[in-house]
């Protein structure tokens, strides 16, 4: 069993940046990030191949969050740049076993806890 511990999330301001990171157990094909806000399904952010770094990322967050990782220290990294309101959820970070970059929340195997991130106006 993989565990993930996610750190790194708080209250900023609209246009502030946040950093989240993820602590994982084990190495795995791929990992991901995805949010999901009140009310809402939870929503693919970005995804990165561990042994290569091939990242992959939907429009809405292409170009304002960076996702990485540093396989030494088994840690996933999320920078968010320019954030908006909308950008508030719960950020959950996931693991997969499969080296494809998977959009779908189903693909992956293991889930953090989550770490809420909240950006007022």
């Amino acid at each position: 069993q993989v565990s993930l511990v996610e750190s790194g999330g708080g209250l900023v301001q609209a246009g502030d940046s946040l950093r989240l990171s993820c602590v994982t157990s084990e190495r795995t094909g791929s990992m991901g990030w995805f949010r999901q806000a009140p009310g809402k399904e939870r929503e693919f952010v970005a995804a990165i191949r561990l042994r290569d770094g091939t990242t992959h990322y939907p429009g809405s967050t292409k170009g304002r969050f960076t996702i990485s990782r540093d396989v030494y220290k088994r840690t996933l990294y999320l920078q968010m740049n320019s954030l908006k309101p909308e950008d508030t959820a719960v950020y959950y970070c996931a693991a997969s076993n499969s080296l494809i970059l998977h959009e779908t929340s189903s693909m992956y195997n293991y889930w953090g806890q989550g770490t809420q991130v909240t950006v007022s106006s």
